[in-house]
């Protein structure tokens, strides 16, 4: 690792820290050709470990573990945690690559895992204004329309995302035979052709007969229950998300939060809050765990917090 002629530093020195760390660097940019942005946040991290600590070469797997809990005390996040574990890593495979360590001391430790983000949920309040606004822009659509048709597909779309807690690519990709006949029930096609049965409401039945009775003909006989001009033959996922995002500003609720998912999560959230089984929603949803699932009740319980803060008396 060092030029002929060059003597390597004592590992454990003060200037041998410094060597290895710029050994590494060069590596990184003779190499991998990293930017100088990369190499300059590979230098503080290690130059911040290094400081904390007290030494690098020699580190162990137990001062990494400290020093992580540093970092955590200084509040760091576990995303920008990790990133400090993850040039540290690299430092170690490099020293060992190079035959200057025979053990890696960060091989033994986990990166700290983000704490999954709680979804977005709008309220039961919320949902009734969307859904207003949108019967109430079928309503106004001239009758025979192109624009009634659209207003008409929306309130179907938006009934049976909310009564179903379908995905996005299943709901727009219904076959033309789904709620049709008054069936109880549709049978959905999900993540690893995994076929589950959802339940409809009443709502749901009435939204996609009338928009059934306004498309023509010849879309009427499309093997998909919401066709479109698409390379798919049926409406794109972003198409609805935008007129989602139109009906959602009617209703005057916040548009660039809106989107098919987040009705997705308010179907999963609105059944828990009131007594659903978390398995059966699990089935609904078509989650292959229930760990997935059980993200919803942890909104459940920041609601609950929150009420709590906002209205008792001893809060403060």
């Amino acid at each position: 690792m060092t030029q002929a002629g060059s003597a390597k530093p004592v590992a454990g020195g003060g200037g041998g820290e410094v060597f290895y760390i710029e050994a590494f660097l060069e590596m990184l940019a003779a190499e991998r050709g990293a930017a100088d942005n990369t190499i300059a946040g590979y230098r503080r991290d290690l130059e911040d470990f290094h400081a904390s600590a007290g030494l690098l070469f020699h580190a162990t797997a137990d001062d990494l573990r400290r020093y992580l809990g540093v970092l955590s005390r200084r509040g760091l996040a576990p995303a920008s945690q990790a990133r400090r574990l993850s040039a540290l890593r690299q430092f170690f495979r490099f020293l060992v690559t190079e035959g200057e360590r025979t053990d890696d001391p960060s091989a033994a430790l986990e990166s700290p895992k983000a704490r999954r983000g709680l979804p977005k949920v709008l309220s039961v309040s919320d949902v009734d204004k969307l859904l207003k606004a949108a019967h109430e822009a079928a309503a106004a659509a001239k009758p025979g329309s192109g624009r009634e048709v659209q207003a008409l597909r929306t309130v179907a779309l938006l009934e049976l995302l909310y009564a179903t807690g379908l995905r996005i690519s299943e709901l727009v990709s219904l076959p033309a035979a789904a709620a049709r006949g008054g069936r109880a029930f549709i049978t959905v096609t999900g993540k690893g052709g995994r076929e589950r049965i959802v339940p409809l409401n009443d709502a749901s039945h009435q939204a996609v007969a009338a928009y059934r009775s306004a498309i023509s003909p010849a879309r009427a006989g499309s093997r998909w229950l919401f066709p479109a001009a698409s390379a798919a033959g049926h409406l794109t996922r972003q198409a609805f998300a935008r007129d989602l995002k139109t009906v959602a500003a009617a209703a005057g609720l916040n548009a660039a939060a809106m989107s098919p998912h987040v009705l997705r999560h308010a179907f999963a959230t609105h059944l828990l809050a009131n007594g659903a089984d978390l398995r059966a929603v699990q089935m609904l949803l078509g989650h292959a765990d229930i760990s997935t699932t059980q993200i919803y009740t942890h909104v459940l319980e920041e609601r609950l917090r929150a009420l709590v803060a906002d209205h008792h008396p001893l809060a403060d």
